[in-house]
């Protein structure tokens, strides 16, 4: 779906589930891994406002969120793919190595707290 198309239709669910995972993973690595001033994330976009929650990042991860919300809505693939089973990956190398261990980290944290429906992405 193009972006222009987008405006209009709004949001997908599984967009909307994807979303909510990305700002939950990097909200709790932030919270766990970073110490020191953080400011409330701002969504400019009206599509994202009623989806993303308010959270309080560094200046680090609220960049990394930025940008994975621009690469998840530019996202050309319909159905998307997994990120690391993608042919074409679009995250520019430094952003996937990071992305990659907030979702290593975040993942593992969710699931030792009990969040097992989580399992099925490390196992898919």
């Amino acid at each position: 779906m193009k972006a222009s198309l987008r405006k209009t239709t709004g949001l997908s669910r599984k967009e909307k589930a994807d979303i909510k995972v990305l700002v939950r993973f990097i909200a709790l690595f932030c919270r766990k891994k970073h110490d020191g001033e953080k400011k409330p994330f701002a969504i400019e976009a009206a599509l994202l406002k009623d989806v993303v929650r308010p959270v309080e990042l560094c200046p680090h991860c609220a960049k990394l969120l930025k940008y994975g919300l621009s690469m998840r809505l530019r996202c050309p693939h319909v159905p998307k793919p997994q990120c690391k089973k993608c042919d074409a990956p679009c995250y520019r190398h430094e952003y996937r190595e990071k992305i990659r261990e907030v979702m290593r980290f975040s993942g593992m944290l969710l699931i030792k707290r009990g969040r097992l429906d989580l399992l099925y992405h490390y196992v898919r």
